[in-house]
């Protein structure tokens, strides 16, 4: 089954401390906040050539886009945020929120599913 992987690009406040930052992501992960059904895989990165250097990234791997999409919704409809899982509201709210230069709904990303080759 093809996976769906989701990149978040995160833009931090120009005051952060990077490794709090990363100390932050990484107690979250400590604390299952970043345990969702049909999450596979997550990274934090950190960006070392290109447009995106020194900058950070979130690389999110799920089982298939049927797990994905009853997380957060089908394609093209995306759920509220009232309806997201509870441990992803204290990410956002609590966690990654203080340290971004945006609200976390306001970031860039792209997801995309694994094609089988």
């Amino acid at each position: 089954m093809a996976k769906v992987i989701s990149i978040h690009e995160y833009v931090l406040k120009p005051e952060v401390d990077e490794l709090e930052f990363e100390r932050a992501v990484q107690r979250a992960k400590e604390r299952g906040l970043l345990q969702l059904p049909g999450l596979i895989n997550l990274f934090l990165t950190k960006g070392i050539r290109g447009s995106r250097f020194g900058k950070y990234a979130a690389v999110w791997i799920y089982e298939s886009k049927e797990a994905w999409e009853r997380l957060w919704g089908p394609v093209g409809h995306p759920r509220a945020k009232e309806d997201y899982p509870e441990n992803w509201k204290t990410w956002e709210d609590e966690v990654i929120g203080p340290y971004l230069g945006q609200h976390p709904d306001k970031i860039v990303f792209n997801t995309y599913e694994e094609v089988l080759v």
